[in-house]
């Protein structure tokens, strides 16, 4: 039996529904898994040390582990109208003055390589002319708390909070995709599966055909997947985690296609034209088992 690779991913909805199959070896051509379930901060860490087979990564983190590991054309999250928030009280200034009032004020975020954050800092250099203040790293689900208490000014909150903010009592001062889209037309590029480049590129090809036939499994038996989904998603509402999969389980996700690619060339050449990640070399972003 060949060796089984290592794999990382989130706890989230739309990682788990997309690789139970392959996970549970429910493909039988597919090469066998030890996964390891870990906050996207905690994966991006694993990548930069590469530390595992394949990882779901934040795309901000892609530039930093490009040497060792390749982008897959499939299994990461990309899409429209699914991009991070940023968040207030209601009576608090930000929310009555706009963006320039986060001038000097605390933000949360859930990780500074986020794609989040990442989306965050491009838009507050043209919205926020003075300048945010300290930056507060928190895991994501301890952030819309602390900003309803008064522990920070704002939070930058990603995943199922665009659904459940308003239970907290919180106004949505700005919407980071619905900024991305309007400036580029583009999908927005959230997280991406990475595989080191050492595996080959046969064992690639086999990878990329895995993690798309895992995801076209989970479409046709949405059910098989719902108690391990279930049992990583914490207390999320069902009617929450169908829409957690919804917005962030789509086509790209099963191939991520010219659109797809040119996004990421996008945030990617964007961010390091303003110095916040390091370029990208021509060709870096290809996948050498081809696509």
């Amino acid at each position: 039996m060949a060796q089984r690779l290592t794999i990382a991913h989130s706890p989230c909805p739309n990682d788990t529904f997309a690789f139970h199959a392959w996970s549970h070896g429910l493909l039988p051509e597919a090469p066998g898994l030890v996964v390891t379930i870990a906050d996207i901060d905690v994966t991006n860490g694993l990548a930069e040390r590469g530390a595992a087979d394949l990882l779901k990564i934040s795309y901000a983190a892609l530039p930093y582990v490009l040497d060792e590991y390749a982008l897959l054309p499939c299994g990461g999250a990309l899409g429209h109208g699914c991009g991070p928030l940023v968040l207030t009280r209601p009576d608090d200034t930000p929310a009555g003055r706009g963006p320039e009032g986060l001038a000097g004020r605390s933000v949360a975020v859930p990780s500074v390589r986020s794609t989040a954050y990442l989306l965050f800092r491009l838009w507050a250099a043209r919205a926020v002319p003075g300048g945010v203040g300290e930056i507060v790293v928190m895991p994501f689900h301890e952030i819309m708390p602390a900003v309803r208490d008064g522990a920070v000014d704002a939070g930058l909150v990603i995943h199922e909070a665009r659904f459940t903010y308003q239970q907290y009592g919180l106004h949505r001062l700005a919407d980071m995709g619905e900024e991305w889209e309007a400036a580029t037309g583009r999908p927005i590029p959230l997280g991406a599966i990475v595989a080191r480049r050492d595996l080959g590129e046969d064992r690639l090809r086999a990878v990329a055909r895995a993690a798309t036939d895992s995801v076209r499994f989970a479409w046709d038996d949405p059910s098989a997947s719902r108690p391990y989904v279930r049992e990583h998603a914490q207390e999320m509402a069902p009617d929450v985690i169908d829409q957690h999969i919804g917005l962030y389980v789509n086509d790209y996700t099963a191939a991520l296609g010219e659109d797809g690619y040119a996004a990421v060339r996008e945030l990617l050449g964007r961010a390091a034209t303003q110095g916040l990640v390091p370029p990208v070399a021509p060709g870096a972003l290809d996948f050498p088992g081809g696509r």
